[in-house]
């Protein structure tokens, strides 16, 4: 590892943070999406109720927050507030996406303030575990 590399890794700017809360962000998006489109197969040929889906997104989405945190948040410090940053900035790129996939239902309620909820309480998790797993395998 080169002199720079070890410097960054050192003293991480706000700009490396920003960067891997971007990243995470891309990672559970395209997670989601993927989830999101093999359960939409997935659905007729295991006959799923539609009172089981909303449950099933809300794991999905929060597997994919997991996930990315996993993958991106490889810096040392503060890995829950960027968790909680990841969680609630995915939770805002998915209500638009989906929002503007379903035909731009823009439809703000109680639905979108669980998301938010859960998407800040699941980063949070996530961005302690990926820290402490970082921390571990060094």
């Amino acid at each position: 590892m080169g002199r720079r590399n070890r410097e960054q890794v050192i003293n991480p700017t706000s700009k490396h943070y920003t960067l891997e809360i971007i990243k995470a962000v891309v990672v559970a998006v395209i997670l989601s999406l993927a989830s999101i489109l093999i359960l939409a197969f997935l659905i007729p040929a295991i006959n799923i109720s539609t009172e089981v889906l909303p449950i099933i997104t809300q794991i999905i989405k929060g597997v994919a927050i997991l996930v990315a945190c996993l993958i991106a948040l490889r810096l040392p410090k503060n890995g829950w507030l960027r968790g909680i940053a990841v969680g609630l900035v995915y939770v805002i790129v998915a209500f638009v996406l989906f929002s503007l996939l379903n035909g731009a239902s823009f439809d703000f309620g109680l639905n979108v303030l669980n998301d938010i909820a859960l998407g800040a309480v699941t980063g949070l998790l996530s961005g302690i575990i990926a820290t402490l797993i970082r921390k571990r395998k060094a």
